[in-house]
């Protein structure tokens, strides 16, 4: 029961924080043009989390996918670093990005066990 509790708050909080990101989309005052697309995509999955707080259980390949997408976008971010790509105050967004992740698969519901109904009637 707690751990259902706090995968609900996380799903409010991420989600928030994600649809948040609806401000510098709109505003589009980044130089890359890659952030608003990226926000676009951050910002709708926000909007996702939202409505899984309803039944997190039915959701529960949503917040894998959240989990593993925020490692995977962390992991990018944090090579792009090492090569210089990106900028150094940018190291904040892979720690944030990996702390999500991190949190919403170590979360996540457990896949429930489908039981089979035999055909044959005894």
């Amino acid at each position: 029961m707690r751990r259902e509790r706090a995968l609900k708050v996380v799903l409010v909080v991420v989600g928030l924080l994600f649809v948040a990101g609806v401000i510098p989309l709109t505003m589009f005052f980044s130089r890359e043009p890659a952030v608003p697309m990226i926000m676009g995509i951050y910002v709708t999955l926000g909007i996702f989390l939202l409505l899984a707080v309803r039944d997190p259980a039915a959701n529960r390949s949503l917040i894998a996918f959240a989990g593993w997408a925020n490692l995977a976008h962390a992991a990018v971010m944090a090579a792009q670093e090492y090569r210089n790509v990106i900028e150094r105050r940018e190291l904040a967004g892979v720690v944030v990005f990996a702390i999500v992740g991190v949190v919403l698969v170590a979360l996540a519901p457990a896949k429930q066990q489908v039981q089979k109904v035999s055909a044959v009637a005894t």
